[in-house]
């Protein structure tokens, strides 16, 4: 018997009772998250609500190529891809920036009413953050008086397309940025305070500190979660966006998920819905891996 299978079952026998608080998680992951994969087939099937997932009429790539001729996909594609893009761009830096500037505040008391301020808003349900952002850009808003008062003039935020992706990626700051900053001022304890003391006695100001101890010591946290997010890319907030949006701006508003929302969910089309579902799954597999594999050949961290 193999040393490492022997090992495997040793431990097993010996912790046989701590092994079995895996049995519930483990059901739950598998009839929660991988049974459902099963239902995919419904994208290559004629699937109606009330039949059978796979007695339905086989259509093969029929809704591949129905959304490949979809221009309205398309625009919801583009859609998906700059909002994507602009919140790696923008959220993701925020939580190390507010996380290395915490790290620098001397005052506890100081340091954890910021903290405190900056975790209150990730505990709001989306349907509250939506409702302050519809309060605050309405026309008789705050944002608008504060306009008026200044001698400009009331905007229709949320029926200007132009605004909507402002709009999304501020309040998705405001709601993620602190508790975000978490991992990484748990990151920054494991840093040895000798090496920062070394770099004193060598005359390294404290910018030279950050950019040469602090930085590659959250680096492997950086990696990870930066993989994660790139594996996220494609599902951008969904109930946020849906709540937020309308036929007005959809021109920027609209994404993938909202778009399938409204083909599978209003319009019934499941299995038009699934293909597009499968589709965008199998972009973030490709994105997770992709990262993955360039981030363990350049800077040698990775997610495995």
């Amino acid at each position: 018997m193999p040393a490492a299978h022997q090992t495997w079952r040793t431990a097993l026998r010996k912790d046989w009772r701590l092994y079995s608080f895996l049995v519930l998680p483990l059901l739950f992951l598998l009839v929660f998250r991988y049974v459902p994969i099963l239902g995919n087939v419904v994208a290559f099937r004629r699937f109606r609500p009330g039949g059978s997932m796979f007695g339905d009429e086989w259509v093969g790539l029929y809704y591949v190529r129905m959304f490949i001729n979809d221009q309205q996909f398309w625009h919801a594609f583009t859609n998906t891809v700059i909002l994507g893009f602009l919140t790696l761009l923008v959220v993701f830096p925020l939580p190390i920036i507010l996380a290395l500037m915490l790290n620098e505040v001397r005052s506890r008391r100081f340091k954890r009413s910021i903290q405190t301020i900056s975790y209150l808003p990730h505990f709001m349900s989306v349907v509250i953050v939506a409702g302050i952002v519809f309060q605050l850009t309405s026309v008789n808003g705050t944002v608008n008086q504060i306009i008026e008062a200044t001698g400009g003039q009331a905007i229709t935020f949320m029926q200007e397309p132009s605004w909507f992706r402002t709009i999304y990626l501020t309040s998705e700051v405001w709601q993620t940025v602190g508790w975000g900053t978490i991992l990484y001022l748990a990151a920054l304890t494991t840093i040895d305070e000798q090496l920062y003391e070394a770099a004193r006695i060598d005359g390294a100001n404290r910018w030279k500190q950050t950019w040469h101890i602090t930085l590659p010591g959250i680096r492997p946290t950086m990696i990870v979660l930066l993989i994660l997010n790139v594996g996220t890319f494609m599902a951008v907030g969904f109930e946020k966006i849906l709540l937020l949006s309308n036929p007005l701006i959809y021109s920027t508003a609209d994404v993938i998920s909202t778009y399938l929302y409204r083909v599978g969910i209003v319009s019934n089309s499941i299995s038009y819905a699934t293909a597009i579902g499968l589709f965008e799954a199998i972009i973030g597999v490709t994105l997770i891996l992709s990262a993955n594999a360039i981030s363990r050949k350049t800077v040698g961290a990775s997610l495995w």
